[in-house]
């Protein structure tokens, strides 16, 4: 099994953290969409048969696609790739963008999952954000969505300066008032070069304040628990049957093939990426010479990957798998280099057949077996990233 991503580049306006690849002029959208549709049939042997299980329109603003264009890019899939019976395809979506017109006329494709971009339902922070709508839209596209697709995420951003404990928590309640199946929440992040990053340096926006967030995120994880949410990874949140298969399959190692400029692929021991320009990205397809940079994987980069992956989800890092993949020394040497965190109650051991243990100090290596699996903690958690940096193999 395996997915397709498919990266639309445009958005109206640009978010002020965004670090993502897009363009606000739509003047090669025509272009671009043809460019896709040959990029997916240039394309059709690099997944080596495998069948489709999800398609994602990523972005960008993939909501900014009409409707026939969407089917267009569908079909082309499903012209060019074997797709299961009732695949998982998920539309990144804006609320500005999520008229009742455009809503009704959704549900009437093969798309069956809306991932809507809400951000915050207050509109000083969406201003502070330069998002391109309101929170009016945001209440006004779930009340008419809900009733069109079961299958709904929205994204929530947290650790927003001088957001109090009792604003984050009322974000959270409206969206529980629709009754959503998954929330995709994130804290919000300075990446370089965005104009947040520049606002920041400037001294015209407070610093991110990582205690704050910390606070949010620990609230997050309880109210979502109270709520019937499982938190299968760090930044998903999602009801029984409901978790991202796409998502997923990226945390779980399927292959997937990356269509569009700037999207990623992966196929087992190597990554690819196209270029991030939507110009010369055109130019070349339209020379059927698709500009994808090629990347083969070390056993240390696909050990760290796994890692990586691995303690961000609830499935965490089964020590089979890494014995045999990547050898008993390999084991050995995460065993070792995990004991601190077990120590600090940072990271656990859970025995498929036994409930979570922690060992005491000098028993790690003998109180595990074939079907441990390495998981972080609720202290854990927020630290993941860290964590898994320090158990990465660098040579």
């Amino acid at each position: 099994m395996a997915g397709i991503y498919i990266h639309i580049p445009f958005c109206k306006q640009a978010c002020y953290y965004c670090d993502f690849h897009f363009s606000t002029s739509l003047k090669k959208k025509d272009s671009l969409i043809n460019a896709l549709i040959n990029e997916i049939k240039l394309r059709k042997h690099t997944l080596q048969n495998k069948r489709i299980e999800t398609i994602y329109f990523g972005g960008g603003t993939p909501s900014l696609l009409n409707i026939s264009e969407l089917h267009l890019l569908i079909e082309t899939v499903y012209n060019n790739f074997e797709v299961v019976e009732t695949p998982e395809i998920t539309l990144e979506a804006n609320p500005d963008d999520l008229t009742t017109e455009k809503i009704i006329e959704l549900s009437k494709t093969p798309i069956n999952r809306l991932s809507i971009g809400v951000q915050s339902f207050f509109d000083d922070d969406l201003k502070m954000m330069n998002r391109a709508h309101n929170a009016s839209e945001s209440k006004k596209c779930l009340s008419v969505a809900t009733q069109y697709f079961n299958n709904i995420t929205i994204d929530l951003i947290y650790g927003i300066p001088n957001m109090s404990l009792q604003k984050w928590h009322k974000n959270l309640e409206i969206a529980f008032s629709f009754s959503v199946n998954h929330i995709s929440s994130y804290a919000l992040t300075v990446e370089p070069k965005t104009a947040l990053h520049s606002f920041i340096n400037s001294g015209k926006y407070p610093p991110l304040n990582e205690a704050l967030a910390l606070q949010h995120f620990n609230h997050l994880v309880e109210t979502t628990a109270q709520q019937g949410f499982v938190h299968y990874e760090i930044s998903n949140f999602g009801k029984p049957q409901f978790f991202s298969k796409h998502n997923t399959s990226y945390w779980q190692g399927k292959w997937y093939l990356g269509i569009g400029p700037s999207a990623h692929s992966f196929f087992g021991d190597q990554r690819a990426w196209n270029v991030s320009n939507n110009a010369k990205y055109i130019a070349a397809i339209e020379k059927k010479e698709p500009p994808v940079t090629h990347e083969n994987l070390s056993n240390n980069d696909r050990f760290n990957e796994y890692i990586m992956t691995g303690l961000r989800t609830i499935w965490g890092v089964s020590f089979n798998r890494v014995e045999t993949e990547f050898g008993s020394n390999t084991l050995n040497r995460l065993k070792k280099t995990a004991e601190k965190f077990i120590a600090e109650g940072l990271l656990n051991i859970v025995n498929e057949a036994k409930p979570s243990s922690t060992p005491k100090k000098g028993e790690f290596l003998q109180n595990t077996s074939s079907n441990s699996v390495l998981k972080t903690t609720n202290k854990g958690k927020f630290l993941a990233d860290g964590i898994a940096a320090e158990l990465f193999i660098l040579s």
